[in-house]
């Protein structure tokens, strides 16, 4: 079983560099377009690591949509009848900026919700939804995908390798993959993605592993004692991007209209597109 960290496509307000944590910031049409791409990827590698199987989103639109063209992708694989729920979790929002949500990068943000807060949030989410979810799939192929926001996935992270993988904390830690400071233990790039192997391990007393921590209860006596063994495989995946370029004149940056008949047809123009491709 695979376990995706996604973070969410380009937004409006990346591109104008402004501070978007609680701030509803809509993807651009260049963000529309990664996500479609990433959606693609993970559907044309499920003939190997399986379909998704649960998909958690933040509540804001940039996640939610990111991760809602993920699962309409998965429509297009041969086999797979029903559809994934998508689940949004408020829990999964970016860092709240408070007096700097909407102000330029830079300003100063005294009052902005602390790591502490954060990691508050990701473990709820992790014990509540996550933990059931990975106990759902156990010894099966699949992948359990969640799109949130770089902050806020640098402390579900935290969460998640604390718990079961303090080992993998540390080398991730060591290899410098976040070069943010010292709570960034990676880093995203839109709709880059940190890849995990779950594999199940029994363990021989009560522990706070992600499994462990629900299928202990007197409820599910068969997994008593089980937990689960992260190994981060992949960071920051952005193999899905290769070759895509933001269209010219200010289209890309513009916020993305789902009322258009296609992303192709509005990017390009019959006449235009191979042009554009060139």
């Amino acid at each position: 079983m695979r376990l995706l960290l996604v973070r969410h496509g380009e937004t409006v307000d990346n591109v104008a560099g402004l501070y978007a944590g609680t701030r509803d910031s809509p993807l651009t049409t260049h963000g529309a377009l990664q996500a479609h791409r990433l959606a693609s990827h993970l559907a044309s590698r499920s003939s190997t690591i399986g379909p998704a199987t649960h998909v958690f989103s933040s509540d804001l639109r940039r996640a939610a949509d990111t991760a809602q063209a993920v699962i309409d992708a998965q429509g297009t694989i041969p086999g797979e009848r029903e559809q994934v729920r998508l689940v949004k979790v408020a829990d999964l929002r970016e860092r709240d900026f408070r007096s700097a949500e909407g102000k330029r990068y830079g300003a100063p943000h005294p009052d902005a919700e602390t790591h502490e807060a954060m990691r508050v949030r990701a473990d709820r989410f992790v014990r509540m939804q996550l933990a059931p979810a990975l106990q759902a799939q156990a010894g099966r192929v699949g992948m359990v995908v969640i799109v949130s926001h770089g902050i806020l996935l640098n402390a579900l992270l935290r969460v998640l390798l604390g718990r079961s993988a303090p080992g993998e904390l540390t080398r991730l830690a060591a290899s410098g993959a976040g070069r943010l400071g010292a709570e960034y233990v990676a880093s995203w790039s839109n709709t880059g993605y940190l890849e995990m192997v779950v594999a199940e391990a029994p363990v021989a007393r009560p522990s706070r592993g992600l499994v462990g921590s629900v299928s202990g209860s007197a409820s599910s006596p068969s997994r008593q004692g089980s937990t689960v063994a992260l190994t981060v495989v992949k960071v920051n995946a952005v193999e899905h991007l290769a070759g895509l370029k933001k269209t010219r004149g200010g289209i890309g940056s513009a916020q993305f209209d789902s009322r258009q008949r296609t992303m192709d047809s509005f990017l390009f123009p019959a006449s235009k597109k191979r042009k554009a491709e060139e």
